[in-house]
């Protein structure tokens, strides 16, 4: 796991599963007027959790596309979102970095999404420009296709000859990845990407309350719907 301390369920998240199916299920009954209340008044409370987790996803992106460190990355690795999974929302940072195309070229962003490889959910992170680059996998999870439309294989980042400047990630998964990238950013003597996860404000818990093991990777700072909270000496520094 790669946030040790972020990884409670959030118990909104939870519900939208579980409480959505059920009512859908539920037929009212015509011979009851308490009944057709009774569903009606939980399809409004479904409704109204749903509004709730919209708002907090548009918090966490608004943060984070505000940001100076995001703002001033040239190259970063995000994951791409999924209801499957419960995470957080990325798709409007993501659309920002694909859809803004400023005259100074130096001033665009080179994104890398991952790309699941196996069972054991090992990864490689390929650029891609546009949304029409991804395609979705056996579990109906957006990735990019290993080539490009032209028919060549996608740039790796971890054999891109330049350094990524921020990583967003999610609450688990990244662990292997994230040692690989940081022993050749230490190989190439390159600044090690500031690591930021997203959050939601009910999955944090004290540090400590999880414990770790040798293989997890913490975070720098995490983004919740309140705002950035820095964990690391170098967040601290950035995250100001």
């Amino acid at each position: 796991m790669t946030i040790p301390w972020a990884v409670a369920t959030s118990a909104t998240a939870v519900a939208l599963s579980t409480t959505r199916s059920a009512i859908l299920r539920r037929q009212p009954s015509a011979m009851s007027t308490a009944g057709d209340k009774s569903f009606s008044s939980d399809a409004a409370h479904l409704d109204t959790i749903f509004k709730q987790k919209k708002a907090l996803h548009e918090a966490i992106q608004r943060i984070v596309l505000e940001a100076p460190w995001f703002k001033a990355c040239k190259g970063l690795c995000a994951y791409i979102s999924s209801s499957v999974l419960r995470e957080v929302d990325t798709t409007r940072i993501l659309s920002h970095i694909l859809t803004s195309h400023p005259e100074d070229l130096q001033m665009r962003k080179k994104l890398f999404v991952p790309r699941v490889e196996d069972r054991n959910r090992n990864m490689r992170m390929l650029n891609i420009s546009s949304t029409e680059d991804l395609i979705a996998s056996s579990m109906d999870i957006l990735e990019p296709a290993p080539l490009d439309a032209d028919g060549n294989e996608r740039e790796d980042v971890l054999f891109a000859s330049e350094p990524v400047d921020l990583l967003i990630l999610p609450g688990n998964y990244y662990d292997t990845f994230l040692s690989r990238y940081q022993e050749l950013a230490e190989e190439r003597n390159w600044k090690q990407p500031l690591k930021i996860a997203l959050s939601y404000s009910v999955q944090i818990v004290d540090e400590g309350t999880i414990p770790l093991s040798p293989n997890d990777i913490l975070v720098d700072a995490l983004v919740s719907p309140s705002g950035v909270i820095p964990i690391s000496p170098a967040a601290l520094e950035i995250c100001h």
